[in-house]
């Protein structure tokens, strides 16, 4: 894992901070976790880990809490009224005093230069458990769920809807992995230009595989894996009517899974909306996955803690 500060702390804010060996290791310490072969392994033993949340969570939170208290360490919860980065206190200032009491932070937060600034401040690991820029433990946990269920060679998988966090950080690890991937957006909700262009450099020859587009139907053609994510999300709710509109066309349904590989898998990270994004017989049918990907948060962030605490 890259580091950054004067101390070369390992900090986990993108994908882009592991190494494809680094991804790989991650990816077999989950499975060892989840088999249980590690259950004794407890690497955070007298450690505890604070958890700023400024935005709510399900998974994400019973997941790093639970997590935490497997490897032996005591997770602190602090609440959005809590922790006001950047307008109670300075983000520095809560990086500085934060550092003397903890271990570790778990940051879900809005802004991702906010996830910097408190990196660049701490001596101790920060992870990102959301940013407006990138989620990568969602996605580590992805990766491992396709892997598991059909392994990472010659898979193509197809991002349908916002080229949003999730979709971003897909891009950084697909191209880390050198695998197929192709974000299906409507006009103006592409992932960031420069992301692609980023993901298209680390992927070099295999930059090919790294494609974006609007045209979802050709796109899902031989797809292996769909994926999608909530067309609305937190903080974007004044456009949800534009929203419901221009995303219409890129709903997962019946009708789309028939023009993907007939085995072909669907990956949802939740919450869902179900009848917007994704149809309920679709999510609900026999090849969902999304169950899967949501327990395998559990497993890959032990592993990532673990990492960042060995």
């Amino acid at each position: 894992m890259k580091s950054k500060g004067k101390k070369k702390i390992p900090h986990l804010l993108s994908i882009k901070d592991l190494s494809r060996k680094e991804i790989l290791d991650i990816l077999c310490l989950a499975e060892d976790f989840k088999s249980r072969k590690l259950k004794k392994k407890r690497p955070l033993e007298g450690c505890s880990i604070g958890l700023i949340f400024q935005k709510p969570s399900n998974r994400t939170r019973v997941s790093f809490e639970v997590g935490i208290y497997d490897l032996g360490g005591n997770a602190i919860y602090l609440r959005p009224e809590d922790i006001q980065l950047g307008e109670r206190e300075s983000v520095a200032d809560v990086a500085k005093v934060l550092t003397r009491y903890l271990d570790g932070i778990v940051v879900r937060t809005f802004k991702h230069e906010d996830l910097e600034e408190l990196a660049e401040n701490a001596t101790i690991p920060v992870v990102n458990a959301l940013s407006d820029l990138f989620h990568p433990c969602q996605v580590l946990a992805d990766i491992f769920t396709v892997q598991e269920k059909i392994g990472l060679e010659n898979v193509k998988i197809v991002f349908v809807g916002d080229g949003n966090n999730v979709c971003q950080s897909w891009l950084i690890g697909a191209a880390k992995l050198g695998l197929n991937f192709t974000a299906a957006c409507p006009k103006g909700y592409y992932p960031k230009a420069r992301i692609v262009k980023e993901a298209k450099k680390i992927a070099g020859k295999k930059a090919k595989n790294i494609t974006v587009t609007q045209n979802v139907d050709e796109a899902v053609k031989n797809a292996d894996v769909i994926y999608t994510d909530v067309w609305v999300s937190m903080g974007q709710e004044d456009e949800t009517v534009e929203r419901m509109s221009v995303f219409r066309p890129y709903q997962v349904n019946a009708k789309l899974l028939k023009k993907a590989n007939p085995k072909a898998l669907v990956m949802h990270c939740l919450p869902a909306h179900r009848g917007e994004e994704i149809a309920s017989s679709v999510i609900d049918g026999p090849r969902s996955i999304v169950y899967d990907q949501a327990e395998n948060r559990l497993h890959v962030q032990k592993a990532i803690l673990t990492k960042l605490f060995s």
